[in-house]
């Protein structure tokens, strides 16, 4: 019985190795290729060896001076894991490189060669139409278009730099090698756009650098390779005439994702907005502006029946003609303010739903018939300005945005009523208050009498007094010392 126990222990243990040799079996590459870039695990660091786990049977190994800096120093760890390319297979070892480099063979260029592993080099100098670039003890030769994905402008920039090259040209036995760095920045940028793409989405937000401006928007590069266009209505909310004055080349600027879709040469085309990173601010307008608020605008545009104010990015309002001024009778706006100019308005309705706000200047500059009964009193005596004639009288301004009619009917009661027929606009006269109305906003006037053309000088003050009607006293002192002599 005891045998059979036995016998069934080592049948165990038997299985028991047989599944962990094949799972640790399940593990190995038996199929690494000369070429090709595997992923390894550092396992240990010797004085000028580093070993690598790559899931082989035999470890690789690397050069410890690869990786190593000017002063001997080494920023990798046991258990780091980094990706390099097999430069040299055997029964026994696996050696890797992050590109082939160093002293080597004529045979090892050649294996490059035909097994398209990149080569490290040393740009030496520039030629006629590329550069001369030394590796391995040899010189080759690398046209001026295949040293970058980009336009090489200044050639000088690379030289004394070390790249990675492929060998595209091997011949006459290594006396003529043409290589490109190009290749090799495409395939890389190939694969980053391949990850980017699937995971892209409609509605993502990125950052990005501005490669281009056109009349019509702006060029982003999200990532080496992948462009996105932002068009000159999505730069932002407020009214754009041209992308320069947003942004400029080499900005970095935060674009949200549109829309993705197929474009020509099967290159994705991809709709960008600036403007929609932060929002629709009408959303928010009520929270920010009230009616009755008194704020600050800049003119937008100006239209025959009005101007438009941008009070806030994107917040536009519109100040009707009949809302300019109470000051003057306004026929075109763009006698009054002009594009660019900024003031001030008040927010008389708001209807975030159909983007709709109705402002006002004049209300923000107060209405000066408010007071009109503390400034004028029936009977006084005032300075005036002749604004214009009618059939049934004229008018006659007696402080800005308070005009006050003289009727026909009254004319006699001057001491010469010829001469009120024959006033201009802007011509100054003396006026007496016969009634006020501030709620029909009309103040009934009769001319001064002789008696009472003395009474303008309580009015005038002196030049430091500051007040407004001061040069409108002053013309009217002139034009009765002139009538008396």
């Amino acid at each position: 019985m005891s045998e059979n126990m036995n016998d069934e222990n080592n049948d165990r243990e038997e299985e028991s190795f047989a599944e962990l040799f094949e799972s640790y079996s399940a593990g190995i590459k038996d199929d690494i290729e000369f070429g090709e870039k595997v992923r390894g695990k550092i396992i240990a660091i010797g004085k000028d060896t580093i070993f690598l786990d790559v899931g082989s049977k035999v470890d690789a190994v690397a050069d410890r001076n690869e990786f190593a800096d000017g002063e001997g120093n080494l920023s990798l760890a046991v258990g780091d894991e980094i990706e390099l390319f097999v430069v040299a297979l055997s029964e026994h070892e696996i050696r890797l490189s992050k590109a082939i480099s160093g002293v080597g063979g004529l045979e090892i260029l050649k294996e490059a060669f035909a097994n398209a592993v990149p080569v490290e080099g040393r740009v030496s100098a520039t030629c006629k139409g590329g550069f001369q670039v030394d590796m391995l003890q040899r010189r080759a030769f690398c046209p001026i278009s295949q040293m970058d994905v980009a336009y090489v402008e200044t050639p000088e920039d690379y030289v004394g730099q070390t790249f990675e090259f492929l060998i595209t040209q091997f011949e006459e036995k290594g006396r003529n090698i043409v290589i490109s760095r190009r290749k090799l920045l495409e395939k890389a940028i190939e694969k980053e756009k391949k990850a980017f793409f699937s995971t892209l989405n409609a509605g993502d937000v990125l950052e990005g650098r501005v490669t281009k401006l056109m009349p019509y928007g702006i060029f982003v590069a999200l990532i080496p390779g992948v462009e996105g266009m932002v068009h000159i209505s999505e730069l932002s909310w407020s009214r754009v005439e041209t992308p320069e004055s947003v942004v400029q080349v080499n900005d970095t600027v935060s674009v949200k994702v549109l829309d993705i879709s197929a474009g020509s040469r099967n290159q994705k085309k991809i709709s960008l907005s600036m403007k929609q990173v932060e929002g629709d601010p009408w959303d928010s307008v009520m929270e920010k502006f009230h009616p009755g608020d008194k704020v600050s605008g800049k003119v937008s545009r100006c239209m025959n029946f009005g101007a438009f104010v941008e009070i806030a990015p994107g917040i536009e309002g519109l100040v009707h003609i009949s809302e300019m001024s109470y000051v003057k009778r306004v026929v075109n706006p763009e006698d009054v303010v002009a594009p660019g100019e900024t003031v001030s308005v008040l927010i008389k309705e708001l209807d975030p739903g159909h983007h709709r706000i109705s402002l006002s200047m004049r209300d923000a500059e107060g209405d000066p018939w408010l007071d009109v009964s503390d400034k004028f009193k029936v009977g006084q005596t005032v300075p005036g300005v002749f604004e214009k004639k009618e059939n049934f009288g004229c008018f006659v301004s007696l402080a800005p945005g308070i005009t006050g009619l003289l009727p026909k009917s009254k004319f006699s009661m001057a001491e010469k009523p010829g001469t009120i027929e024959q006033l201009k606009s802007g011509d100054p006269i003396a006026v007496t208050i016969e009634a006020i109305n501030p709620v029909n906003r009309k103040i009934s006037l009769t001319p001064a009498v002789a008696a009472d053309e003395g009474a303008w000088k309580k009015f005038a003050k002196t030049e430091n007094g500051g007040d407004p009607m001061s040069d409108l006293a002053a013309k009217l002192k002139k034009a009765l010392t002139s009538r008396d002599d």
